[in-house]
Order: structure tokens, then C-alpha cells, then sequence
């Protein structure tokens, strides 16, 4: 099976990733990928880019190098009631939103299982959001069995992260019981890269041997064909409109 997208990747208009939009987009032409979504940090995140940058996303071209261009933000989680920093006057240059929780924007909260349920059960309702982030971390553990049904309800798409495997190597183990819950409740999911350099783009081979390990179906798997992702797309965003 190859993933004909990555809907989860960074510039360095984040500071701490290290290449352009075009330097990603290209990486993703190589790769032969469908689309990228390029999802810069939100704003509480130290580093993250500047005041106009997502409502200016309206400039780029819908498709570069042959590639989709999904125009998107990951942003934040900021407290336990569902508060992200996603900005309103931003939405209508927004094609694609990841919601993650990090650690740097959420340090003076101290989280329990139940607070971090009920933050992820009122992402569930935000209409802006499509994308819940590797939320596999086990100081932000929730109620999977709980909170899993109401990001399908909601079109929400559970994030496998192959970041994960590098950097947050301890949260694997949550990660691979969100996707059997997943696979049991019949929640779909998206697998990203969550590139911060050009050459991690649409490279996903830790994550597509866990869901080979568990079988986990392709056809939960949004990104697992163009024809999946597009009827995701055309039913929650407005990639496809004419004012696009």
C-alpha cells in the first residue's frame, strides 16, 4: 500500500524546522505524492511564525509541481476545555487543522486521564479541526475507548505519526492501542510524517509496519488512496470549490 498524502509537515516559518514551502512541496513531488499539507505551528508555540502568516496562506497556489497544496495550521491544544490558539481571523485561509497537545503550551495545567478526555471530547465538536495530532503521549493519556467513537462521529481523523517513532519513542505503546481501538471501532485515520525537513516527507515506514503488525484496514486509512482522500476532502473542507 503507499499513502498518497502528508497532511502534517512544517517550514521553517517554524523555527525550528529547517526548509521552505517549496523545498517540502518539491520533496513531495518526488515522492509522487498526491498532496501536502503544510501545517505550521500556532501561535503559542515558541517560534511560530509571525502574526499574518495563516490568513496570508490565501496566496498560495491550489496545486505546485503537481502536487495538492492544503493551506493548514497544527494548532494547539491550550487547555483543558478544548481552547486551542487556532485564530478566527485566520479560518478563511484554512483548508486542513491539525489539534495537538504539547507539553511548552500546556506546562502550568497538570493533567489527569479525565482532564484530557473531556479537552479532546470538546475538539471532537470543533468544526474547524480535522486532524487530532499524535495524541498517543502518556503524560496527556486519555480515555481512547471513550473519546475515540466521537472523533468518528465527528470527522475527525486520528493521527498515526511517524515522528513518533524518533522522538516520542515512549508514547509508541499508546499509539499502537489507539490503533487497535481504532481498527475495532472503525474510526478512520490519516498517517503523517510530521516532517520538519524535506527529506522526511511521505516517508512512513515505522508506521505502516505497526499497522501491517496489527492489520489494520486500508480503507480507514484515509490517505491510503486518492479517491478516499478527495471524498474526505469534498465533504469537510472547501479544497475543491471554485474559489479555490
Amino acid at each position: 500500500m503507499n499513502l498518497i498524502a502528508d497532511t502534517h509537515t512544517h517550514t521553517l516559518a517554524s523555527t525550528h524546522a529547517y526548509c521552505t514551502l517549496m523545498e517540502m512541496v518539491h520533496a513531495a513531488a518526488q515522492k509522487k505524492l498526491f498532496a501536502i499539507a503544510i501545517t505550521d505551528h500556532g501561535a503559542t508555540m515558541p517560534g511560530a511564525p509571525g502574526r499574518w502568516y495563516f490568513r496570508n496562506l490565501k496566496v498560495l497556489p491550489r496545486e505546485m509541481e503537481g502536487v495538492l497544496i492544503l493551506r493548514g495550521e497544527e494548532t494547539n491544544v491550550t487547555d483543558f476545555e478544548g481552547g486551542t490558539d487556532l485564530n478566527a481571523e485566520d479560518l478563511p485561509s484554512l483548508d486542513w487543522v491539525v489539534a495537538s497537545i504539547h507539553e511548552v503550551t500546556m506546562r502550568d495545567k497538570a493533567p489527569t486521564v479525565e482532564k484530557v478526555t473531556d479537552a479532546w471530547l470538546q475538539i471532537a465538536e470543533n468544526p474547524s479541526v480535522r486532524v487530532i495530532g499524535h495524541s498517543g503521549s502518556e503524560q496527556y493519556r486519555y480515555d481512547y475507548e471513550k473519546v475515540l467513537p466521537v472523533f468518528a462521529k465527528n470527522g475527525k481523523l486520528v493521527e498515526l505519526n511517524e515522528s513518533t517513532f524518533k522522538g516520542r519513542s515512549r508514547s509508541v505503546p499508546n499509539c499502537t492501542k489507539i490503533m487497535k481501538l481504532c481498527k475495532k471501532y472503525g474510526v478512520p485515520i490519516i498517517v503523517n510524517s510530521d516532517a520538519h525537513f524535506s527529506t522526511q516527507v511521505g516517508c512512513f515506514p515505522r508506521s505502516m509496519q505497526l499497522l501491517e503488525e496489527i492489520g489494520f484496514p486500508e480503507e480507514l486509512i484515509v490517505n491510503s488512496s486518492v479517491d478516499r482522500f478527495c471524498a474526505y476532502l469534498r465533504r469537510y473542507t472547501g479544497v475543491f470549490s471554485n474559489s479555490n
